[in-house]
């Protein structure tokens, strides 16, 4: 199919070459040959009347032509799959669909294995991929690398609808051996006292570091890791602090010898939401999700 001259074809293999800028790597993805994709790439130079992709020492540069294409292309491609994937009707039982999800470790280790466990009775067929969280993780639904997204309400996209999945207090988990005294830290204790954060490996800060710094507390860190489950354990043996989510807390203080205390001040819970992109609202396969993310934590919470 062909418009104004264009053939349409190419479109897809412009937006794979934006998006990998790789010609072999492009070929791999669509299943082409090296030649083909090379020959397609050529085609929509002469179209453009522009290099698109520009060799640099190893690697390829978009160029501004190419650069000003990348995000309405992409948003064609994302409305294109969502009205090719989504079918008129959802059996679950019957589905064999592929979803990608993005996800933390924290959800990963809450609201994760129930979720699991109830599509996996109802929909043996269908196959769930976990893609670990990054910073500004709702542009991977807008690329539509993406199916479904959990993660705090403030770092979701306005432009895309969500929905509340749990409500979870933050409170400090210590070793048991070194704050043994009282359900709650004193301010000085608090302040004088090393802490353990997470943040994200390219960049950014945890809800956790966000809320405190609302509520007035500040956090001499001493130790970052990249990883929700990893904070109460490296707290052990140490007069360190992590102000972690409680559901996480409950199931780190049963490994034994840490404990859980309340922050000096009271902090804003983590709202943990569930996105997914305006396109996909009425997915039949996203909607029926979607519900059993909800009952799979009703059941659990």
């Amino acid at each position: 199919m062909r418009f104004k001259n264009l053939d349409l074809n190419l479109l897809v293999a412009l937006d794979t070459l934006i998006r990998v800028r790789n010609v072999s790597r492009a070929a791999t993805e669509m299943f082409m040959t090296q030649s083909a994709m090379s020959n397609a790439l050529g085609r929509l130079r002469d179209y453009f009347d522009d290099p698109l992709l520009i060799q640099v020492g190893r690697s390829m540069e978009l160029s501004p032509l190419a650069a000003s294409l990348q995000q309405p292309l992409r948003d064609i491609m994302v409305r294109i799959e969502a009205a090719v994937v989504s079918t008129p009707s959802f059996v679950p039982e019957e589905a064999t669909r592929s979803i990608n999800l993005v996800v933390s470790d924290y959800a990963l280790t809450t609201v994760i294995p129930p979720f699991l466990q109830r599509v996996t009775a109802l929909a043996p067929g269908m196959q769930m991929h976990f893609r670990a969280q990054q910073n500004f993780p709702h542009l991977l639904l807008e690329r539509g690398e993406a199916d479904l997204l959990i993660a705090p309400r403030p770092f979701c996209s306005t432009q895309h609808p969500s929905e509340i999945l749990i409500r979870d207090p933050l409170c400090c988990v210590v070793d048991a051996a070194v704050h043994d005294n009282g359900a709650r830290l004193a301010p000085a204790d608090f302040s004088e006292a090393g802490h353990i954060v997470m943040r994200p490996p390219n960049g950014g800060e945890s809800f956790a570091e966000v809320a405190c710094r609302q509520a007035g507390l500040t956090l001499k860190v001493e130790v970052t890791s990249y990883s929700f489950f990893s904070l109460a354990l490296l707290v052990e043996g140490t007069r360190r602090i992590a102000v972690i989510q409680r559901s996480l807390a409950d199931r780190m203080i049963k490994l034994g010898n840490l404990r859980i205390m309340e922050p000096p001040v009271d902090l804003a819970h983590l709202e943990q939401s569930l996105q997914w992109h305006s396109y996909r609202t009425r997915d039949p396969a996203l909607v029926w999700l979607r519900n059993q993310f909800h009952e799979a934590i009703s059941a659990k919470y």
